[in-house]
């Protein structure tokens, strides 16, 4: 019988004394049957039948007429589903209702379901949610991706992370994969056309009073009881700076690569491009660890007032060019950014983007751009964009995620995610 114990000490004591006993009523019954004495196989048996059972595979006596002493060893069926959850204690995921499929892709990968909650809305269209199991004690992750209705979507994953924490949950992880108001990083100046503009009415020499949203949100998702962040690409890596809490930043180059060598037959004779400066280090990444060339288009104002013009840095001619970016919103830049390419000499021309956003007219001007193909990933539910473009492409990234929850939960580094997709 299995012995059941919370002091391991005494746990230990009983158990021994278990052995004794099994071994003792052993020798005994091989000694009254006229069979060999006990041996090592014998007492292997003693031991297998007295120590509580493990889950793994159990050992079942073949009889006491049996001619060998050994017995026979059968391996019950385990579900494997109930076994990954075995190595997966202590953990709920939760998701909220912005990307609930990529939520469903995490638990998939990790073996364990989804937790329950419910979601609704007051009349008032105050924002309710309700934990539908306990999390005392437990390690909590909630799956929101800044997209759709964004600000509503916020506010649920900021009564979600209150509502666990207050439920005693032990420590509470919020899965962001695409960090809204990541664009809003920093206090510009004002920009060029509005400051022809002041400069008429002396009033130049105010800045903007823009604010800097990132952190404000970095600051609700502290205050609501986050104690841990998970995202991926974010726009501007010092947002990183902004928490008082650990932040895993995770990225898509890893995935991204993978496409290319399986989707692109010509990619040795690639260049990778950046269409503002400010990518140019994530392209010269990419296009290191594919051994190609990269380059970018500089953005520049000969006046004011004056649409912007676009400058090529590099050659491209002859060559297939993949555009990379970490999000696209109008897909205005990207679009004059392919036709910058073709002009120069491009025989082919793909995007590669983290984020695909496709607000207002983006949708419309892809379909109507020189692109292969544009490819996103799943940050951000593609499944609606992808009916109304067929050029759109999408990374399933969940594996990276689940993969991140798996490492944390277990007290593992996160950095080989860094660079490689764990298949």
């Amino acid at each position: 019988m299995p012995v059941r114990s919370s002091h391991p000490i005494r746990a230990r004591t009983l158990i021994r004394s278990n052995l004794e006993k099994a071994s003792v009523i052993s020798n005994t019954s091989n000694s009254s049957s006229g069979g060999t004495p006990a041996c090592g196989s014998n007492l292997v048996h003693s031991l297998s039948s007295a120590t509580p059972s493990t889950g793994g595979s159990s050992i079942s006596d073949s009889g006491s007429d049996s001619k060998h002493p050994t017995d026979s060893i059968s391996t019950p069926s385990v579900d494997p589903h109930q076994l990954l959850q075995s190595r997966m204690p202590n953990i709920k995921v939760f998701s909220g209702s912005s990307h609930p499929d990529l939520a469903s892709r995490i638990v998939d990968r990790l073996g364990i379901d989804l937790g329950k909650v419910v979601t609704k809305k007051f009349s008032n269209l105050e924002t309710c949610v309700e934990i539908g199991e306990s999390v005392r004690g437990e390690d909590v992750y909630i799956v929101q991706s800044g997209s759709g209705e964004i600000n509503d979507n916020l506010m649920e994953l900021l009564i979600m992370i209150n509502a666990c924490k207050i439920a005693s949950a032990s420590r509470v992880t919020a899965v962001i994969p695409c960090f809204p108001y990541a664009r809003q990083d920093k206090k510009d100046k004002t920009g060029d056309d509005k400051l022809a503009e002041l400069m008429k009415t002396n009033e130049w020499k105010f800045r903007s009073r823009a604010p800097i949203s990132a952190k404000l949100v970095a600051n609700m998702l502290s205050v609501a009881g986050a104690d841990h962040i998970i995202t991926m690409d974010l726009h501007a890596s010092q947002i990183q700076g902004f928490f008082d809490i650990p932040v895993d930043n995770l990225y898509a180059e890893p995935a991204v690569l993978k496409w290319i060598r399986e989707n692109i037959a010509e990619w040795r004779n690639s260049i990778i491009v950046s269409p503002d400066a400010g990518g140019a280090k994530r392209v010269t990444s990419i296009a290191d660890r594919l051994n190609v060339e990269f380059a970018l288009i500089h953005k520049e104002r000969k006046k004011a007032n004056e649409v912007a013009s676009m400058v090529l840095v590099g050659d491209v001619k002859d060559r297939v060019a993949i555009l990379v970016d970490d999000m696209a919103d109008t897909c205005g830049t990207i679009c004059h950014a392919a036709d910058k390419l073709v002009e120069a000499g491009a025989t082919k021309v793909y995007a590669i983007l983290t984020h695909g956003i496709f607000s207002g007219p983006a949708i419309s001007r892809i379909n109507n751009a020189c692109f292969e193909a544009v490819v996103v990933t799943n940050t951000i539910p593609q499944d609606g964009h992808m009916k109304d473009c067929p050029k759109i492409q999408c990374i399933d990234v969940s594996m990276m995620f689940a993969e991140a929850v798996r490492r944390t939960h277990n007290g593992e580094s996160v950095s080989y995610l860094f660079s490689n997709v764990p298949y």
